[in-house]
């Protein structure tokens, strides 16, 4: 067992099937020693996280959603190493998306959801640059929608 999956499964996390594409796009490129994954929504085995904050979600539910980004994320990138998370040598970037009413405040807060996540599974490898953005609207309703580019070996 790989050491993330060990970690992976010390957490009591489970990765979900790495989600299809809805539209005209590939779910992950490569480029180099870089992993460009699409923006990845928080859509869970156990149901959508849909909604706006400030409207109808709160702020923990919208951290709920972006911890769900960032498991659909690794799910991702475990795709695009063939399997093997170990390949991992950084997070570089996340970009977040969150859906906001306009005067919702916290859109950081939001991301830390997948941002914490990162650096509880992936320790100093999860620590990244980061771009958190409130919009008017996400694709299907979802709550927040995260894309990110890794270094693999």
């Amino acid at each position: 067992m790989s050491r993330i999956e060990a970690r992976l499964q010390e957490l009591g996390i489970i990765l979900p099937n790495p989600p299809a594409p809805v539209a005209s796009y590939v779910p992950f490129t490569h480029v180099g020693g870089l992993v460009h994954i699409s923006g990845q929504v928080s859509r869970a085995a156990d149901g959508d996280h849909l909604g706006r904050l400030g409207g109808d979600l709160t702020l923990e539910q919208g951290q709920a959603a972006a911890r769900v980004c960032g498991l659909n994320l690794l799910a991702q990138l475990k795709a695009a190493c063939d399997g093997d998370l170990d390949r991992l040598v950084q997070v570089v970037k996340l970009n977040g998306f969150v859906n906001v009413t306009p005067d919702f405040n916290p859109i950081p807060q939001v991301m830390n959801g997948c941002s914490d996540l990162m650096v509880e599974v992936l320790g100093d490898a999860g620590k990244h640059a980061r771009s958190a953005v409130g919009v008017a609207n996400l694709p299907m309703g979802f709550a927040v929608e995260v894309d990110g580019v890794f270094e693999i070996a």
